[in-house]
């Protein structure tokens, strides 16, 4: 059924760089004439095996890693409870010392059908316990998961909305000269044409296999940047997000690979360092009471007390502990000061907005989540997935911002904080 859908897309386009003049501007190659290898080649399940694809977390705590083994039964995996725990070299991945002691354990967290491999196989998110068999030092997802149990009468909501950018195996982006830099910005944003727009036939691959795998992926669209593009997630509940987040970044690295293409999620690579937009994560997010009749009011508390911690939420939303969006943060390309905190509605410059819908209703949209815009708080390339939804929802609980908004993040949370601020909100 999911696979289906897949194939409800028209069949991947060629490129256009064969076909497009060369220009002064637009005469780089374009590595994208076809995948190296073939998308979406299924492998049949043989014998009544599956292939399971454990992805975790690693050392840096915004990367990826993945193994892949055989596993017997056919439609007898398809929860966390049915795949067994596993093990990796921890010392090859920063996450164990080396030496005779770097066994880390891998344990499932959440499954999702392979859209790459075939829908009968399985891609398992794994926590990561350390030697003592204990939450790894960059494993949040647990104490994530404990605090969203806290609050999950509060219902609450996380949209998130990834910017990356697409570059050759140098790191130049897709659609730069060689020598020299594109058109200024402000032809590339929701773009269309040869001469704006530069990978979409990857994006759309991502597309599709996001879908495939059963993940709540709201929309895609090119950015500012030439080489730039979005994805969104959500609404997605609690922690779902920063696993649904996770998910997709991994889908996009692994599309990207078949073309021979890189991501980066770097919140303003070196070579965007002139008058060109850096890459963000937004996090969207409301509570029931938001969405209610004058649930403004609920809205404004909440970003009355995360004025109160601007600067941590920054240092934790951060792998780097805020240096990554030094550079980004500057208060120009449609961004906030990383030393100010501000709010606004329908202001990109500031560090939360409020959508101008939310601001005539009084109240969020009870359809979509977008009511806080956390641009300088969550607005970091690496967005923890899914400390980053507490961090928010408590408003206050930046110490456990990670597994959500950062990168690896995503799945800290302040419970003592987020239980106070409910408190003192109802």
């Amino acid at each position: 059924m999911l696979l289906r859908i897949c194939r409800q897309f028209p069949p991947t386009i060629r490129s256009f760089s064969s076909s497009l003049p060369a220009s002064s501007s637009f005469n780089a190659p374009i590595p994208l004439a076809r995948p190296s290898v073939q998308l979406n080649q299924q492998i049949p399940v043989y014998n009544d095996n599956i292939l399971a694809t454990y992805v975790w977390i690693d050392g840096t705590g915004e990367h990826l890693r993945e193994k892949t083994r055989t596993l017997k039964g056919k439609g007898k995996f398809n929860e966390p409870k049915d795949f067994p725990n596993w093990a990796f070299d921890g010392s090859s991945t920063g996450q164990a010392s080396k030496g005779s002691n770097s066994d880390m354990q891998l344990v499932p967290a959440v499954v999702y059908p392979d859209p790459l491999l075939g829908s009968d196989h399985r891609l398992v998110l794994c926590e990561v316990l350390d030697v003592d068999l204990k939450p790894a030092a960059n494993n949040h997802r647990k104490s994530c998961e404990e605090a969203m149990r806290k609050i999950k009468d509060h219902d609450p909501w996380f949209g998130m909305e990834q910017e990356y950018l697409l570059t050759d195996r140098t790191g130049r982006p897709l659609g730069w000269p060689e020598n020299g830099f594109p058109l200024p910005q402000g032809h590339y944003y929701c773009g269309i044409g040869g001469d704006r727009v530069f990978g979409r036939e990857l994006v759309n691959e991502h597309y599709r296999a996001c879908l495939a795998a059963g993940l709540q992926i709201f929309g895609i669209n090119a950015e500012v940047t030439p080489g730039q593009w979005e994805f969104q997630i959500g609404n997605c509940l609690g922690i779902s997000m920063g696993d649904q987040l996770w998910m997709a970044r991994y889908l996009l690295y692994r599309v990207a690979e078949m073309f021979g293409v890189a991501v980066t999620l770097h919140p303003k690579p070196a070579i965007t360092s002139g008058d060109w937009n850096g890459a963000g994560c937004h996090c969207n997010f409301s509570t029931k009471q938001m969405r209610e009749e004058g649930g403004i009011k609920y809205i404004e508390m909440a970003i009355e007390n995360l004025s109160k911690t601007h600067t941590e939420a920054i240092r934790m939303s951060d792998v780097h502990g805020g240096n990554d969006n030094k550079l980004r943060l500057s208060g120009k390309h449609e961004t906030s000061s990383i030393d100010k905190f501000t709010w606004g509605v329908a202001d990109r410059s500031a560090s939360i907005r409020i959508t101008r819908g939310v601001s005539l209703a009084k109240k969020g949209d009870p359809h979509f989540s977008r009511v806080d815009h956390l641009e300088a708080l969550i607005r970091l390339l690496l967005c923890l997935p899914v400390c980053i939804t507490l961090q928010t929802l408590t408003i206050h609980l930046l110490v456990h911002l990670p597994f959500l908004c950062r990168v690896q993040l995503s799945y800290i949370i302040h419970i003592d904080s987020l239980t106070q601020h409910i408190k003192t909100s109802n």
